[in-house]
């Protein structure tokens, strides 16, 4: 086990209690709503990719990816349980295009690109139909006519195309007419159903989500990233065992070595599982501590500050730029686990990353957020051409104000605000 920072016994006091903390996270929340709602939607169906100005960074006739038009209707269900004027019309325009558009209404399954034409890449990508599932159970908290639709259509084929039973995961990817596309797994699209599957559980009290999100959980983190000392491995073989040498020219869904904002991801996941798994599964706050700990003593740059992309087997910094959405994986993380597991490191933490987020990240000539910097934390567009997710920034935003007890969804609709 590796040696974690201590929890108190009497929680320090944390900016996330504060009054003024609290507003500052909801102006940036509003700044980022103003900024997609106006400017992203897409006349033709779908959701535009933006410039850092906030326009269109293609209009003519654009592929719109699965999963950004999944992460629209998302927030937006979001913002329509907030009480945001506006934000249920951009969830019914992006439940629409999810499935009149992206769905293969002959061969089934959901297409990870689609344009004014129909298919753009016809593929069958689990990370894309992860963020179905969680884009349907969102709706279904709004009360979307399509919700329910959709819910029982990604659930089936989730459980017929994807899932694994032998190993308790997801496969990675199809063609167009389910050929598999063999030799690879990976954690991204297992993580990111993970969080899908919790949401879906909150959504309709089903137990089978759940149980699909432990055993993923189990699997990814229990004995992989355990085996790492809780380094979250990235890409496996078809019987997931690690691949240490795999290289992929995608850099951003399968970038090479390690990513530290992954760890920070599952960190938080895994605590919203505990917690509605009834708390009886100790590794898993066992496991949230050390891949948070790791996170922050082998990720985050120190002497300029921010995480690194990615890390070589060895610890080493490989990409050395600096991308946004690590930092708000970490914001997220660190809260939870000042709620769950109080302690001095988790709350300087929390200071630390939202301070780097202001200096940093923050567009405050444009709105929105700088989606990559580069090493000397200059904005730049090399990975990331613009702006093109609302997603990351404003999950980090909105969990602190809200208890560790669930996915954004189901807290604001039992709490408010």
């Amino acid at each position: 086990m590796l040696d974690t920072p201590n929890a108190l016994v009497t929680p320090p006091e944390t900016w996330a209690s504060r009054p003024y903390h609290r507003q500052w996270l909801l102006q940036q929340a509003n700044i980022l709503f103003d900024f997609f709602q106006g400017g992203a939607i897409n006349p033709k169906g779908g959701f535009y990719d933006l410039t850092r100005e906030g326009k269109p960074l293609a209009t003519n006739n654009p592929a719109r990816g699965i999963h950004s038009s999944a992460r629209m209707v998302h927030c937006f269900a979001i913002g329509d349980l907030l009480g945001r004027p506006g934000s249920a019309d951009v969830v019914d325009y992006g439940m629409h295009y999810l499935w009149y558009r992206h769905r293969d209404s002959k061969h089934g399954g959901y297409y990870w690109q689609a344009n004014d034409d129909g298919a753009a890449d016809a593929s069958k990508q689990g990370y894309g139909h992860a963020f179905v599932l969680l884009a349907a159970s969102s709706a279904k908290t709004v009360g979307h006519p399509l919700a329910d639709r959709m819910l029982e259509d990604i659930t089936e084929t989730l459980e017929k195309r994807f899932w694994e039973e032998r190993h308790g995961a997801i496969a990675e990817e199809f063609s167009e007419d389910w050929q598999p596309v063999p030799g690879y797994r990976g954690q991204n699209s297992n993580m990111h159903l993970t969080e899908a599957l919790m949401a879906a559980h909150e959504a309709t009290g089903e137990s089978h989500y759940l149980d699909k999100a432990i055993s993923i959980a189990d699997l990814i983190i229990n004995r992989r990233a355990r085996e790492e000392s809780f380094r979250v491995a990235e890409h496996f073989d078809e019987n997931w065992t690690v691949d240490r040498d795999y290289y992929h020219l995608n850099e951003m869904f399968r970038p090479a070595g390690t990513t530290p904002g992954h760890w920070l991801e599952w960190a938080r996941l895994l605590l919203q599982l505990w917690v509605l798994s009834g708390r009886k599964h100790d590794w898993m706050p066992e496991a949230a501590r050390g891949l948070f700990f790791q996170s922050m003593s082998l990720g985050w740059d120190k002497e300029r500050g921010g995480f690194h992309y990615t890390l070589d087997w060895n610890n080493r910094p490989d990409k050395t730029f600096k991308l946004w959405w690590p930092l708000c994986e970490g914001a997220g993380a660190a809260h939870f686990l000042n709620q769950l597991s109080p302690s001095e490191f988790h709350e300087e933490s929390y200071r630390k990353i939202w301070n780097f987020i202001s200096s940093h990240s923050l567009d405050r000539q444009y709105g929105g957020w700088h989606e990559e910097l580069s090493e000397d934390l200059s904005p730049s567009y090399t990975l990331f051409p613009g702006k093109g997710d609302i997603y990351h920034a404003l999950q980090a935003c909105l969990i602190p104000l809200f208890p560790a007890e669930g996915s954004l969804t189901k807290v604001i609709a039992q709490n408010g605000l």
